[in-house]
């Protein structure tokens, strides 16, 4: 931990190197522009070129004047397809050796066990799980090897609570966590941490489709003891508090951010009036 007992900087990640992939839209997007808003130098990575650009120009923005015409950008845009294994091997080293790792991309196609086809389940296997696995592998041993690093992965309430329609998506989520607590096992002895955050239902692209049948949109927002859907914003603190020396004793924890979803047996709005 560095910063003593100056508790005002405990949150603070000045002179760290983050890489968030994912940041094209979503809680990829947010997690960047709130480790810019907390000092840290930004890598926007993504998949669409335009969108990391896109999230990068955001993230700008945030930066004082003084940032301006730095030997070293602050913030940039860089693309990769977390399902090329070979790309990503050589992530770390392309993009700097970052101190901090968050990790976003997921895909969710919501059927039946019996309905799926085998091209969607492997879909859903090969980005959820897979990539994730080759990320954690490839940027956990460049942190390894500097005996430093915090590495921050999306899993979801999925993981522990189901519904119809979400079997493989919960499944590789709840191999995400497993695959944290191990990783946090291997690593956290050179001085790596890693940790999950879970989610419970945010307003992304990747929930634009239960969003706009309203049945489902309002059975979601009765689920949690909030009765509503997150906002993407509102996620930032789990990520921020995770890479920062605030959290410098937790590794292999998933911190779950709900609104209650998990704590509430079957939704609040059923409740016996007082």
């Amino acid at each position: 931990m560095n910063c003593g007992n100056n508790y005002s900087r405990l949150f603070r990640l000045d002179s760290r190197r983050a890489v968030v992939i994912g940041a094209g839209s979503g809680l990829g997007r947010e997690a960047a522009l709130a480790l810019v808003a907390n000092g840290a130098s930004v890598i926007c990575v993504d998949r669409d070129a335009a969108a990391a650009q896109e999230t990068a120009s955001l993230c700008l923005r945030q930066l004082d004047a003084d940032q301006e015409g730095a030997e070293e950008p602050k913030v940039r845009a860089e693309i990769l397809d977390v399902t090329d294994a070979k790309a990503v091997a050589a992530a770390p080293q392309r993009f700097g050796h970052p101190d901090i790792l968050i990790h976003t991309p997921a895909k969710n196609v919501r059927k039946p066990i019996l309905e799926y086809s085998e091209d969607e389940a492997n879909s859903v296997v090969d980005l959820n799980l897979k990539a994730t696995f080759w990320v954690l592998r490839a940027f956990g041993e460049s942190m390894v090897e500097r005996q430093r690093g915090s590495i921050v992965m999306l899993s979801s309430i999925r993981s522990r609570v189901v519904e119809p329609g979400q079997s493989i998506y919960g499944a590789t989520k709840a191999a995400v966590e497993s695959l944290v607590r191990s990783a946090a096992s291997e690593f956290s002895p050179h001085g790596v941490r890693v940790n999950a955050v879970a989610p419970g239902v945010v307003a992304t692209p990747l929930t634009k489709q239960v969003r706009e049948n309203e049945a489902w949109n309002q059975r979601y927002i009765s689920q949690s003891a909030l009765g509503r859907w997150a906002k993407p914003e509102e996620l930032v603190g789990a990520f921020v508090y995770l890479a920062s020396d605030a959290a410098s004793y937790v590794t292999g924890s998933v911190l779950t951010v709900d609104g209650g979803w998990t704590a509430v047996d079957g939704g609040t709005s059923q409740m016996v009036s007082r």
